[in-house]
């Protein structure tokens, strides 16, 4: 028994042996005199065992079999290692048919001795900056080097974006390292699907911005602009406001995108047994919408910012205006990982550079 049940026995066992009266009974108790009465009738009906909640030792209806308990255990230990709860109990009921709750699978995991290889997220220090109003204002884009594939492949780095307003990802590719076609690649996949955003957030990689884009003050007097990288001339040219973060703190809606898909997206990964480049590009955009269900919000306001797409634009030449480029042996134009025919009236012998643009049409300066 309990300290608290113990007390009753000894005031209701009083009680009988008229030592105390009812009220006095219910005044040491806390309880009120129709409980009193109550207790002593089990009193003499049973004894003090009676007064004993009487659920104590028994196994309730609804607890969970021990050989579900036994089963969820093996199958983190063998196939969902490094999940974590909530993620753990989703995959059991997608892929197992076993629904849990979250707290269930955390008590069954800590009870087999499996503590989870990350700890909860601590409280949040500071106020975050709140969401844009209107999905399409604004674009975080970045890339993250992991062991995606963990030792089934190589390291990978997954180029993203994101929008602010919603947390949909709107675009993402696997490539070997930070590249700028990898950058250029998911630009492409985002605007085709949801169309031009309003501003871009980035890092101040020199992807993103030309090492000698700070002017000294002789040249600001010219009059001269800052130079753009090849990305920056891109983006301008599309009318995307191309803001650098100065800190990964700025931009934090990416940076822990990165710490969800560095936890799920491996697992997942995993599951689908990936262990190529080709395998992961192929299987992510699924991944992505799964992800999108899961995470994305509604923005704050109905009305979209995203601008249409201006028809007639070359997606081959979706790289830098101005950018040069390399002949091949079969007189191919090599850039971006694609080739592009010569035209007819451009002899040039292999390996000779040209001044490339793009635009409506595709223009070769020979």
């Amino acid at each position: 028994m309990t300290k608290a049940e113990l007390k009753k026995v000894l005031v209701v066992e009083k009680l009988v042996a008229r030592q105390v009266k009812v009220a006095e009974a219910a005044t040491l108790l806390g309880l009120s005199t129709r409980q009193v009465l109550r207790l002593k009738k089990i009193y003499l009906e049973k004894g003090a065992q009676g007064i004993a909640h009487q659920n104590r030792g028994r196994k309730p209806a609804h607890a969970i079999p021990d050989t579900i308990k036994e089963h969820v255990a093996e199958l983190y230990r063998s196939k969902y290692y490094g999940s974590n709860n909530c993620h753990f109990a989703e995959l059991l009921q997608e892929h197992e048919s076993i629904t849990l709750s979250v707290s269930s699978v955390r008590r069954i995991l800590l009870a087999k001795g499996i503590k989870q290889s990350k700890q909860r997220r601590r409280g949040k220090v500071h106020q975050p900056r709140s969401r844009k109003p209107q999905a399409g204002m604004l674009w975080q884009i970045d890339a993250s080097s992991f062991a995606w594939l963990e030792d089934r492949g190589p390291e990978l780095t997954l180029h993203g974006a994101i929008d602010d307003a919603t947390g949909m990802v709107v675009g993402a590719v696997f490539r070997p390292t930070e590249t700028r076609e990898g950058y250029f690649t998911v630009m492409k996949q985002a605007i085709q699907q949801y169309g031009i955003p309003l501003g871009l957030y980035s890092d101040r990689h020199t992807i993103f911005r030309s090492p000698k884009e700070t002017l000294t003050l002789e040249q600001e007097l010219v009059g001269e602009t800052k130079p753009l990288s090849n990305f920056g001339k891109a983006m301008a040219d599309l009318g995307i406001t191309h803001i650098k973060a100065l800190s990964p703190q700025a931009k934090g809606r990416i940076e822990r995108l990165w710490q969800t898909f560095q936890d799920r997206l491996v697992i997942e990964l995993r599951l689908l047994g990936v262990s190529t480049l080709e395998e992961a590009n192929r299987v992510l955009p699924k991944l992505i919408q799964k992800h999108n269900r899961k995470f994305a919000v509604k923005p704050q306001e109905a009305e979209s910012a995203y601008r249409k797409l201006p028809g007639g634009i070359n997606w081959i030449m979706f790289s830098p205006s101005g950018n040069t480029v390399r002949s091949a042996r079969d007189r191919r134009f090599l850039m971006a990982a694609r080739s592009i025919p010569s035209p007819k009236n451009c002899p040039v012998p292999s390996s000779s550079k040209l001044s490339l643009k793009y635009g409506k049409q595709c223009k070769v300066n020979c």
